[in-house]
């Protein structure tokens, strides 16, 4: 079986770096909070009385207008049936689609949203007629309701198939859905490029350079002439007056998904590449999970016994870890590509905002991630160090300031714990924290009645520190590990895990000696060839 960095190096026919899909939360600043909506109402469209009518005037009228779209433009309105995934739906129509550029169709789906409502305040008390009576006040506030939501299915010159989705409620929230992959295909379509498309990548370009540099020209200006192109030519909530007074649409980041493409030159390379970081994963335990996919659905009731085993044929497997809400996800593409996918689900698990603004700095940080994953893939199969090192990490040792570096004793189960969980794909994004590593340590070392605490864990940081296999980041309380420490902890987890472990357990005495094993045989051989030694020379006790 040919190693990571052989497949990588050798079978791979092209790589492609590009942003895939693209989840976008549209909202009017000046219309989030309940002072805003009564500020519209009140001042900007002098209503005297707050009533919950105003917003299910301004309700009806939206879906009124759409509606009024559809008959005009006939185009046709699909009530998104449960269980049936939308872009199944969509992806049918698409096929029987014979015109240009236009709406494929609208979607309808009731949905639970964000939105206003209004309760009866408890006004001044008033005399009227004799009896006492209270004013009549509402007021506005945010609360979750189930309205339909419209899918405006589009078909658009730059990005293919997306859609807009337009909330029928107050503040009238808008999803997008772009692809990223579609609109590079659309460029080099015009600039005559010829391509071969993999689902939503690509499989194959007469000019991978001219490729990339389209991935790498993708900016927020795409998506902002997107967006405000269609949001003219659809039905919109709010009339030209309101725009005009600064009632306007804002788009950020809700989730980007980063992805690197790397076609193999056969889907063997593939299938051996997933082999060996699967078996990795394992019995080192490095990415939290592994999904195998099967072309059928396994229930409670579905009949037979199932065990846990490692398959090669007829399943699609993946490799996935999470970080936050931040997903980094591997998989096997069509048979013949590898995606490595790195999905932001919350932009702040990196102290990044969501503004669109922010997008090349989250593309970069994406693709870092992503060719990082692969780098700690190349150097987990690929481990050896030095024996100088492996004497300088097991043995006690001095710094340079004269500090006391205590020993990582190799086979000591608390230092193979600490080993073991610096393994974790888990912790490559932003490093590890006392918190996070202990939490870790713990599932992988049984350290008696007193615990693994945190001075056992500062302890062991120590020594990972002044054995250079860490580093703290400079004004936090955060650890990165080195590239010698990777190398050094993925070498000693898994010289112990499937070297030593299992001689051991091959050697065990309680084993008959007559077992078909030729390494237990052969120790059973040496054991009584030096017996024979020891009494020959007549020193047995």
């Amino acid at each position: 079986m040919p190693n990571i960095e052989t497949v990588l190096r050798d079978c791979v026919t092209l790589n492609v770096d590009c942003i895939d899909r693209l989840y976008l939360n549209g909202y009017i600043p000046l219309l989030q909070r309940p002072g805003n909506l009564w500020w519209f109402f009140h001042e900007h469209r002098r209503q005297p009385f707050m009533s919950p009518t105003l917003i299910t005037q301004a309700n009806d009228a939206f879906v009124a207008s759409i509606r009024a779209f559809a008959d005009e433009h006939q185009v046709p309105i699909v009530h998104f049936e449960r269980g049936v995934r939308k872009e199944d739906v969509a992806q049918q129509r698409l096929a029987k689609w014979k015109g240009g550029e236009g709406v494929l169709f609208i979607g309808v789906a009731q949905e639970k949203v964000s939105g206003f409502r209004c309760y009866l305040k408890r006004g001044k008390r008033r005399r009227h007629r004799g009896a006492h009576e209270r004013d009549r006040m509402f007021s506005f506030y945010r609360g979750e309701v189930f309205v339909n939501q419209y899918y405006f299915y589009l078909v658009d010159r730059d990005f293919g198939l997306c859609f807009i989705k337009f909330s029928s409620h107050l503040p009238f929230g808008i999803r997008v859905w772009l692809n990223v992959h579609e609109w590079a295909k659309h460029q080099l379509d015009r600039r005559g490029i010829r391509y071969q498309g993999l689902d939503n990548g690509f499989f194959d370009c007469a000019d991978p350079e001219a490729l990339q540099q389209t991935c790498d020209n993708f900016s927020p200006e795409h998506i902002e002439k997107f967006f405000r192109r269609w949001l003219a030519r659809l039905p919109h909530p709010l009339s030209p007056k309101d725009r005009k007074a600064g009632y306007r649409y804002k788009l950020t980041i809700l989730q980007m998904e980063v992805s690197l493409t790397q076609v193999f030159d056969r889907p063997l390379s593939g299938r051996e590449f997933f082999e060996e970081v699967i078996r990795d994963n394992l019995d080192v335990g490095r990415p939290d999970r592994v999904q195998l996919l099967f072309e059928r659905r396994v229930t409670r009731r579905t009949p037979g016994r199932f065990r846990t085993r490692v398959l090669t044929a007829g399943v699609q497997p993946s490799l996935r870890f999470d970080y936050k809400r931040t997903a980094v996800k591997q998989y096997f593409k069509r048979e013949r590509a590898l995606r490595t996918e790195t999905t932001f689900n919350d932009t702040y698990d990196f102290g990044i905002g969501r503004s669109l603004g922010n997008l090349p700095r989250l593309r970069t940080l994406g693709r870092h991630i992503n060719h990082r994953l692969l780098t700690l893939e190349r150097v987990a199969h690929n481990c050896a160090i030095a024996s100088q090192t492996v004497e300088r990490i097991v043995l006690p040792t001095a710094t340079d300031d004269g500090q006391r570096a205590p020993a990582l004793r190799w086979g000591d189960p608390r230092s193979m714990a600490v080993l073991s969980a610096l393994c974790a794909f888990q912790l490559a994004p932003q490093g590890f924290t006392n918190s996070s590593l202990r939490e870790r340590v713990a599932l992988l070392h049984d350290p008696g009645p007193t615990g693994y605490g945190a001075g056992r864990m500062t302890y062991d940081l120590r020594r990972l520190r002044l054995k250079g296999l860490i580093t703290r980041v400079p004004h936090t309380r955060r650890y990165m590990l080195t590239p010698l420490g990777r190398r050094v902890a993925l070498f000693m987890s898994k010289s112990y895990v499937r070297v030593v472990r299992p001689v051991f357990h091959r050697l065990d005495t309680q084993l008959p000696e007559d077992a078909p094993d030729p390494l237990r045989q052969a120790w059973h051989a040496c054991e009584r060839a030096l017996d024979s030694i020891i009494a020959e020379a007549r020193m047995a006790a």
